[in-house]
């Protein structure tokens, strides 16, 4: 097994899991999903998606009409085309001269195209800021292997190095706008619900993306140990955790208020085992425990994407109108402010090589590796490509 750091800056090419060398970055690539912008666009986008898993057509019309239900439109675009305007923002309110590159692992502009831009304006030296914040084959390892594909497509490897900034789930900036939406939700359930006890009537719902059991299995750097769900399911636990706590500190809460990981937009056959319990289950179980109100928290996402849109706006809180539960629905991130000064300082910990002791982090099991560890979220089906920013393979 080759311990290379494919296409690194000659500081993370050492392979440590955190880099303390400052770093002279020419510009900040921001790596989206991307999403189709027009009904033309949805079905050759859903085949980029599902390239190489052999998902057959009437599987991907299916899922079509879903953006469809928003004219073609996936909002994840303009959502990062806000991101950028506010991470520039953020730049030159600090002074900070940084250009911000955005590319797409899926659509229009693609990272490929941002590369390109890069090579023209004489960038060589990039850091990534990939808009998923946990551990997982599709949150973490597939945006490495896609910047490792883009250098390829466009011969630059050897003279564009890309590094990019941990995983930042439990960094003050992504966790802090989750903490705002569940404490006012919490609010807002008992403006709107007079008498409601909040210990014993209402359930809050962390959902995040399900994922195969495999995959979960394998997210994390394997000699962590995390068990089962792997580091995918711990680091949501743990961000979790910190949510309800300092919830219960800020409304000054005596008592232990529910809550559960859940998981939603599961896309694989009946026959593969994917995390569970899927959202609309557990809101279909809560009347019998005597619930009343549920916070839905889209805890794995950083912004209102279709995921948000469709299967929590409209699938589950559905099923909680049907089991005639009040239901609120927290803000993913977006353009908080609290997140948009994070991703800069994470940034920041690169390019000035800030020592791992000073580095923010709200649970246990952070900081998170700037370079990713040897096999870290393997994907069983497919197996190891070429990926920058870890130890190969």
């Amino acid at each position: 097994m080759s311990e290379a750091v494919l296409g690194a800056t000659d500081a993370a090419a050492s392979g440590e899991p955190h880099i303390v060398e400052p770093v002279a970055y020419d510009a900040i690539l921001l790596a989206g999903f991307g999403g189709p912008e027009g009904q033309d666009d949805v079905i050759p986008f859903l085949r980029n998606v599902t390239r190489g898993r052999g998902i057959p057509e009437e599987r991907l019309e299916e899922v079509a009409h879903h953006y469809r239900h928003f004219g073609g439109v996936s909002p994840i675009n303009d959502q990062n085309r806000q991101l950028k305007a506010a991470l520039e923002a953020e730049l030159a309110k600090r002074g900070i001269d940084l250009p911000v590159l955005w590319g797409n692992r899926n659509w229009d502009p693609y990272l490929r195209d941002a590369l390109v831009e890069a090579d023209q304006r004489g960038y060589t030296k990039l850091i990534a800021i990939a808009t998923s914040a946990y551990s997982s084959y599709s949150s973490c390892r597939q945006y490495r292997e896609d910047f490792a594909i883009a250098l390829d497509e466009t011969s630059l490897f050897g003279h564009i190095a890309i590094d990019k900034v941990r995983q930042f789930f439990d960094h003050p900036g992504f966790v802090t706008p989750f903490i705002d939406g569940v404490r006012d939700g919490l609010t807002q359930i008992q403006r709107d619900n007079p008498g409601i006890d909040l210990f014993s009537e209402v359930e809050i719902l962390f959902s995040t993306h399900s994922i195969p059991s495999t995959d979960a299995a394998r997210s994390g750097p394997a000699e962590r140990g995390f068990g089962e769900g792997g580091a995918y399911a711990a680091q949501h636990n743990a961000v979790a955790e910190v949510v309800i706590e300092s919830v219960k500190r800020e409304l000054a809460l005596e008592g232990e208020l529910a809550w559960q990981l859940v998981y939603q937009s599961r896309s694989g056959p009946p026959s593969m085992p994917w995390l569970e319990p899927d959202i609309n289950d557990v809101i279909a179980q809560l009347p019998a425990r005597g619930k009343r109100a549920v916070v839905i928290v889209p805890l794995g996402f950083v912004s209102d994407h279709m995921e948000v849109l469709w299967d929590l706006d409209n699938e589950a809180t559905e099923s909680a109108e049907e089991n005639k539960l009040y239901s609120v629905r927290v803000p993913t991130p977006g353009t908080h402010a609290a997140y948009v000064s994070g991703l800069i300082d994470l940034v920041l910990e690169r390019r000035d090589g800030v020592q791992v002791k000073d580095r923010p982090a709200m649970t246990d099991l952070g900081p998170w590796y700037d370079v990713c560890r040897p096999g870290c979220c393997e994907n069983v089906r497919l197996g190891f490509k070429p990926a920058l920013a870890g130890l190969q393979p």
